[in-house]
């Protein structure tokens, strides 16, 4: 299964996300903001990057500008529960699979993840 990395600054969140992926046989890696998520990016290979967008430190559109980058065939989604934020994610289309909107359920989690990785 795939190697994922969810950046998301919200304990709870990021943990409900990092389980319902290990449930469905993924590997999945946490990172508490953005600049934690470029350091594991730099020293690891994932197969896909699922992050929130307003983080600190670094917000998720910021980090997805600079996974693109150092990773140009990584798949990434975003998450957000604020439309404001949403809106900002439309001018990185091009770069961005999906932004998920909070809150969402396991099922809908897992199942945008299976579809992104082409595992359906």
């Amino acid at each position: 299964m795939a190697r994922i990395l969810v950046a998301e600054d919200e304990h709870a969140v990021a943990q409900f996300v990092a389980r319902a992926l290990e449930n469905i046989g993924h590997t999945v890696t946490v990172a508490g903001d953005g600049g934690e998520a470029v350091a594991k990016l730099q020293s690891d290979d994932f197969d896909l990057l699922l992050t929130d967008i307003a983080m600190p430190v670094m917000d998720g559109i910021a980090l997805a500008l600079s996974a693109a980058q150092s990773h140009p065939d990584m798949p990434i989604l975003l998450m957000t529960g604020y439309a404001r934020e949403k809106e900002r994610a439309h001018n990185i289309d091009s770069l961005i699979v999906e932004v998920i909107t909070k809150p969402f359920s396991l099922a809908d989690i897992q199942k945008i993840v299976t579809r992104t990785l082409g595992d359906d």
